[in-house]
């Protein structure tokens, strides 16, 4: 079916909808537009102009949009904005009357003021029941108190990363996608936490931006410890260079000499023999297949 895509944040997930009767050259890219979702009426921008798609695979109904924005829409909006400050500074105050292990994070409010949605992190689980009795009592709406975790929370406050710039999931990120040791491991990058880590304290998003082609440039390549044959003769591989498809290789001699070590590129080196793996799968030089 022919649908639009709206974003609600600056930052945030596209979700699909059917422009009904209205005219395709009224929705197009940041044209403000009013539709109804699960949490209610929302203000939102079109991300994504006219498309077909097949939509029996999507996990959520396709709703129509109600209207393109007016400017009293607009205004509305921003004054929504203003009283999600004010709703902060009330939330974060009666979090410290009742005494709890939560920090607010950030609140939003639906288009039509119908619910107030409070976003906190914790270390474990907290009873909020007598917060959330305060809260309704205080805005005459729906309340909801939802506990994210630290990703979520530095893609809400945004930051700047140890390369320099404004973090990836609070610039372009719209979601988050899994990632592993494996990455850093497979990219040659030195596991200190400290170093392959976000501000967030999780493994840096742009771990796997380039994991596909490392797996590509790997395919083929002998692992460190492996026994190789060079065109000067059978050694162990000291190192390998992914991107410049090379390995420093220690060429045993017969006569007792210290090795030779020098670099070959990858396809004058024949593996004859791998290093043994351990059980945990580890790759760094010093493991001989035991832990």
């Amino acid at each position: 079916m022919t649908i639009v895509g709206v974003r609600f944040k600056e930052v945030g997930r596209i979700y699909y909808f059917d422009p009904g009767s209205i005219s395709m050259e009224d929705l197009v890219q940041n044209t403000p537009v009013i539709v109804e979702t699960s949490r209610g009426i929302e203000y939102g921008l079109i991300a994504m102009e006219k498309m077909d798609k097949d939509v029996s695979n999507l996990s959520q109904p396709i709703r129509k949009i109600i209207r393109v924005a007016t400017e009293a829409d607009t205004a509305q909006e921003e004054s929504n904005r203003k009283k999600e400050i004010e709703a902060r500074g009330i939330c974060q105050e009666k979090i410290k009357v009742h005494n709890l292990e939560m920090h607010l994070v950030d609140v939003e409010l639906t288009f039509d003021l119908s619910k107030i949605v409070f976003f906190f992190t914790a270390d474990g689980r907290v009873d909020f029941r007598e917060l959330v009795k305060d809260l309704a009592a205080t805005f005459k709406m729906r309340i909801e108190l939802r506990q994210i975790g630290v990703r979520d929370e530095a893609k809400m406050l945004s930051g700047i990363g140890i390369c320099g710039r404004v973090l990836c999931c609070a610039s372009f990120l719209d979601e988050f996608q899994p990632v592993s040791i494996k990455s850093a491991k497979d990219q040659g990058l030195s596991l200190n936490p400290t170093k392959i880590s976000g501000i967030c304290g999780k493994l840096m998003c742009c771990l796997k931006y380039e994991e596909e082609t490392y797996a590509f440039l790997t395919e083929g390549m002998p692992g460190v410890g492996d026994k190789v044959r060079t065109p000067v003769g059978d050694g162990d591989v000291i190192s390998i260079n992914i991107l410049r498809q090379t390995a420093k290789v220690a060429v045993r001699v017969k006569n007792g000499e210290d090795p030779t070590i020098d670099i070959y590129p990858v396809e004058d080196i024949t593996v004859l023999e791998k290093r043994p793996q351990c059980e945990r799968g580890c790759n760094c030089s010093n493991c001989k297949g035991i832990h």
